[in-house]
Parts: C-alpha cells; structure tokens; sequence
C-alpha cells in the first residue's frame, strides 16, 4: 500500500492515468479523509417562514352565563348596601334620609339573589356574625322597636360592637352586647359585655324563631377579674306584654360573608361575618 506522503509529494499531472489510479486508490485507503461532493449543482434554498405559522390562535372567551351575570350583580349590590350603612354607628347615627338609602338598597339584594331556603342550607347561619345596621336603633334606644334603655345624656350608655354567635349544632343563639356604663368623676366607666343566650328553631324556609334563656354580664378592663355574673330569668307571669321573652324574623339574604334580616318589628338588620 502506498504512503500517504508519496501520494501526496508526488507531482502528478492529474491528467495522467497515474494520478488517476492514484486518487481512486486514495479514496478507497482514505474514505474517511475525503468528502465526495455527489451533488456540487445543488443549492441550499432559504425558507422564509411567517411569524404567523407559529402563533396559535385562540378562540373568543365564551359569554358569561346567566348565573354568573347575577353573581356580579349580587357582589355589586352588596358593595352598594355596605357604603350606605357603613358609619352610622350600626344605626344609631342614622338619620331619616339614611333610612330611606337603606331599606331600598336591601330589598334591591333581595330581589336579585335567590330565596333563602334554611332547611338546606342551614349551615350558612354557623359562626360569629358582627352587625353593622339595625334600622331600630335609630329610635336611639338599645330595645330597638322594642321597650329599651336610652342611650345618650339622659342615660350614659355608649353601645359598643354587637355579635351574634349561631350554632347551628346545638341550636344556640347568642347575641352579646359592649357597653360603656358611664359612673361619676373620678372613676373610670365601666366596660361590661352582656350575652343573652337564646335557643332557635325553623318555623319555614327562612323564618326563625328564638326564645331567650338568660342573661350573663361580663366585666372589661380593670374589672376583668371579676367572674361573670348571671341575670336572673323574669318570670313568665312578671313579664309585660312587649316582652316575650322570644322573637321572630326572616332571613332575606345569606351568603358566606353577608346576612340580611327582617324582625317581625318591622326592623332591617346587616351582618358581616366576623
């Protein structure tokens, strides 16, 4: 076998028929230093592709459904009846105008969300509900429509926040009270949350009834130490006609952070969850 520095040294004309047999020779001994160009007419073609090939076109959104459509209506509506209550120190700053704002508001809620229906979804009531609206305490007492202590000079009663607690296991339905009892100078008020425990039960769909059990009275503040002390029931035969000792009202609207009541006074209360 030849060298390859023979082959490559030797000057041969290449149209000899040494050079001839030599490069054939070659290729078969090196195939794989030589690179046979088997097609030199053929040229590389450039394709342009479009930036369009590339981008997939998405369908239109399908329209909002119908039960959708009044989801937003009912998270607009509810944002609407929260700013018209809210700062009226849970009514007892609301003045006539205020009212005539706010019983519309609801009744346009009520309207748009479905009815309320208890005995299905009962579990809508669990939890500690705060109030933010009574359209009773406009009469500037703590009974709402009903008999109740003044608030203001002639009384030095300031109403903190009011709860409700519902459970829906045990039927329990509290409502609990902050009050300030202004006492002379020099000593402080005194802060005392009370806590009136009712029991409840469906009369329908959305009406509730509940009867009360007791009344418990806890101290605030420096007087904190001290243990609860428990209001003694009036007697059924002491009590006057206003006072039942139970009440009645219906649960227009209820959903997971908002609930809307109608006592059987006539009263308009708002609660958020808390």
């Amino acid at each position: 076998m030849a060298s390859l520095s023979s082959l490559l040294d030797t000057p041969t004309s290449i149209f000899s028929s040494s050079f001839t047999k030599n490069s054939l020779h070659l290729r078969k001994e090196f195939a794989f230093l030589v690179k046979v160009n088997r097609h030199p007419q053929r040229k590389r073609s450039i394709v342009l592709k479009s930036a369009l090939d590339e981008v997939s076109v998405l369908d239109p959104p399908p329209p909002p459904s119908e039960d959708s459509k009044i989801e937003q209506r009912i998270a607009s509506l509810k944002i609407k009846l929260l700013i018209i209550v809210s700062g009226l120190n849970r009514g007892l700053a609301a003045s006539e105008d205020d009212l005539q704002k706010a019983d519309p508001a609801a009744k346009e809620l009520e309207a748009v969300a479905r009815p309320v229906d208890l005995s299905t979804d009962l579990d809508k009531l669990q939890g500690r509900w705060k109030l933010i609206y009574s359209s009773a305490f406009s009469s500037r007492t703590l009974g709402g429509s009903r008999p109740g202590p003044p608030t203001g000079r002639l009384l030095p009663i300031t109403l903190g926040q009011v709860f409700q607690r519902i459970d829906v296991l045990s039927k329990d339905f509290d409502n609990t009270v902050e009050l300030e009892l202004g006492a002379p100078w020099p000593l402080p008020p005194l802060e005392v949350t009370a806590t009136l425990a009712h029991k409840f039960e469906l009369l329908g769909p959305a009406k509730i009834k509940i009867t009360f059990e007791k009344t418990t009275v806890k101290t605030k503040g420096n007087l904190s130490q001290l243990p609860p002390l428990e209001v003694p029931r009036i007697p059924d035969a002491l009590r006057p006609p206003s006072n039942t000792g139970s009440g009645e009202f219906e649960v227009t609207f209820v959903d997971a952070d908002t609930r809307i009541t109608r006592g059987d006074g006539g009263e308009l209360r708002v609660f958020v969850i808390s």
